[in-house]
């Protein structure tokens, strides 16, 4: 029986150098923790250095802190932020929905310029700016284990595959933009020869701080914003997420590059979507 096929060498991520930014909290943390706790050795980036210093002294007992310098065999791109919120767009009975021009006013002063480019510099415009900068790190970390190939997993989400607006047309437009620049990025990398492959997840209702810390099922509904509901009638864990992670950059995954895997518990099998 071959060896190789054991889970753990399927799942492997061992000795493999990681950056996660935006992880200090959240989705982020989930990954950086599920990494980590499986032997991976992770560096977290983030906008609050406060958080990320109560993040990893939760390992300083038995990680030591390093600058990343020579190679990197993965990076996992989450930092984001949510908004800007247009919160009467989805109740009919709000004076904004008098007529279409009342409506369309609201929808106007609901947000600025300067709103949507600060959602995009941190949701998508980061994508291409980290990938591109860790280029040359992570194309030598697919040096040094045969068969294996660094990679870049953005993160999606469930917004940038629906087609409803979930009363926040700026972050699920900019989701849209991450998933298609995933796209884009595996593509030109495969064709120009360079060994990084790159995927995205995109997650359904998890705890972060961009929803609650703690999602029971009752509040699945405000977050999912859907219109039917989520068909488990759960929030998704940090064990699913994390899993849905190491199996991309770990050798189980090295054969899958340009695809975007849902973790929604449902959400859009059930809900208007352009899949």
């Amino acid at each position: 029986m071959s060896q190789s096929l054991r889970l753990d060498k399927l799942f492997d991520v061992r000795g493999r150098i990681a950056l996660v930014t935006g992880g200090g909290t959240g989705l982020g943390w989930m990954i950086a923790e599920g990494l980590a706790v499986n032997g991976a050795r992770v560096y977290i980036t983030g906008r609050r250095k406060n958080v990320l210093e109560q993040a990893a002294a939760k390992f300083c007992a038995r990680e030591q802190r390093r600058r990343l310098r020579h190679s990197s065999h993965l990076c996992f791109v989450s930092a984001g932020i949510a908004g800007p919120f247009a919160t009467f767009f989805n109740d009919p009975s709000a004076p904004e929905h008098k007529d279409a021009e009342t409506l369309g006013c609201a929808l106007f002063d609901s947000a600025s310029f300067e709103d949507w480019a600060n959602v995009y510099t941190i949701n998508t415009f980061s994508v291409y700016f980290v990938t591109t900068a860790l280029l040359g790190l992570l194309a030598k970390g697919s040096e040094d284990v045969p068969g294996y190939t660094s990679s870049v997993i953005n993160l999606g989400s469930i917004s940038g595959n629906t087609k409803l607006a979930q009363n926040k047309f700026a972050y699920n437009s900019t989701k849209s933009a991450t998933t298609h620049l995933t796209k884009m990025l595996s593509t030109e990398f495969a064709l120009k020869k360079i060994p990084i492959r790159v995927c995205s997840v995109a997650p359904g209702v998890f705890p972060s701080e961009l929803t609650d810390p703690t999602i029971t099922p009752d509040l699945v509904e405000k977050h999912a914003n859907g219109i039917i509901p989520v068909p488990m009638g759960r929030a998704g864990t940090a064990q699913e997420m994390a899993g849905t992670v190491i199996y991309l950059v770990s050798p189980a995954g090295c054969y899958t590059t340009g695809e975007e895997i849902l973790t929604d518990g449902g959400y859009i099998a059930v809900n208007p979507s352009m899949r």
